[in-house]
């Protein structure tokens, strides 16, 4: 396996099925040199990456361990509440800690979910001079003037793409599940919106499922047990021609397993990866492997092949969120040794991306807020791989 990806996957062994009213303005260039740390401090800063924890999604906690393996002494860390939604002083309380040491320069969050926007309000008041980058923000509205870049899976593109991905692998209805949390994001909105029109024009039956949402009183159990069950139930109804997508990623692993079990499709995961749900739910172990995104997608298709599933399911070839955290550091770094034009420098982004990425194609886009474009916030995509 390359190198690179496989640092960044390297302590991954088993993933749990644990995810303004005005355009903003983009931050403000400023002159090379200028948007990083003085060179005497350079050598001393550290980057703060903050997660969730590995119940919600375990791809962006072990990217987090991955990069403080890759370089030692650098990387400091944090958890946000797994109800961030209910707690979100602590989720704020605990951004501000990782910024409180001075030597912290950088400051990634991944997955940016809601309250990031408060937490690096905060920030900011403490610490004008760090950083700030946002992975997969949920405040798409307002994020872009909350931080310095904002990254996420352009979920706009993803609603053209899997409908269309799942009518090759013979999909006759397309169910969506998701829940009111989730249905408050505008990105998931537009997604949804998408995929219905394109699901009409492809002749699929779209279909509107509400799952419990894993912050609430079932907690993630309850959550993934419901799909484990609806599944079944579902397929029974529409038959198994069926693709099942959830927007949250403590359902993966359970979606994946029931729609194996069942013969059903799934085109996309909510956070695409062949890490994300597969290894749970076809029973691979990482073991020796850790790290090899080839491996992995080859054991998925030996499994899904050994099952008659074969062509009934999609991804990535990589892990897009992994892949991002690596990339953002490596953005961090050249901020820190003042390589950077401005705090928001696509060109240094993208060579982020290339130089963790190994390869494969990424896709850039801006997001574009009441059709204004959002030149500090960008949108990622990859070609889909079939199993």
């Amino acid at each position: 396996m390359k190198k690179v990806l496989a640092l960044v996957l390297a302590l991954v062994m088993v993933f749990s099925a644990v995810a303004c009213a005005k355009p903003a303005e983009p931050a403000a260039a400023e002159p090379a040199g200028e948007a990083a740390a003085p060179a005497a401090e350079a050598a001393k800063a550290k980057i703060a990456i903050y997660t969730g924890t590995v119940s919600q999604n375990e791809e962006e906690f072990r990217s987090m361990e991955a990069a403080a393996k890759k370089y030692p002494g650098m990387i400091v860390s944090q958890t946000y509440p797994d109800a961030f939604t209910k707690e979100q002083e602590t989720l704020i309380s605990n951004a501000v800690g990782l910024v409180s040491d001075p030597d912290v320069k950088v400051l990634i969050m991944n997955q940016s979910v809601q309250g990031a926007a408060a937490a690096f309000d905060k920030v900011r008041e403490v610490r004008p001079d760090v950083l700030i980058l946002a992975y997969q923000p949920g405040e798409t509205d307002v994020i872009a003037s909350k931080c310095d870049v904002a990254v996420t899976a352009d979920e706009a593109a993803q609603g053209y793409m899997m409908p269309e991905q799942a009518k090759k692998m013979g999909a006759k209805t397309f169910v969506h599940y998701s829940f009111p949390r989730h249905m408050s994001y505008p990105l998931i909105v537009q997604r949804r919106e998408i995929m219905v029109k394109e699901c009409e024009r492809l002749g699929i039956k779209f279909v509107d499922a509400t799952a419990p949402d894993p912050t609430g009183d079932a907690g993630v159990p309850g959550a993934q047990q419901f799909i484990l069950e609806d599944i079944p139930r579902k397929v029974a109804e529409y038959g198994k021609d069926t693709n099942f997508f959830s927007t949250n990623c403590a359902m993966q692993e359970p979606l994946l397993k029931a729609s194996i079990e069942q013969g059903a499709i799934v085109a996309q995961q909510c956070c695409p990866s062949p890490f994300h749900g597969y290894p749970g739910a076809l029973g691979v172990s990482l073991e020796g492997h850790s790290g090899d995104s080839e491996y992995m997608v080859e054991q998925i298709k030996t499994k899904l092949a050994e099952k008659g599933v074969s062509g009934r399911f999609s991804s990535y070839a990589f892990p897009i969120s992994m892949v991002s955290t690596a990339a953002l550091v490596e953005y961090g770094i050249m901020y820190i040794n003042g390589e950077l034009k401005a705090k928001n420098d696509p060109e240094a982004l993208k060579a982020a991306y290339a130089k963790v990425s190994d390869g494969y194609t990424i896709h850039f886009d801006n997001y574009k807020l009441n059709d204004v474009v959002q030149e500090n916030f960008y949108m990622v995509l990859a070609d889909y791989i079939t199993f």
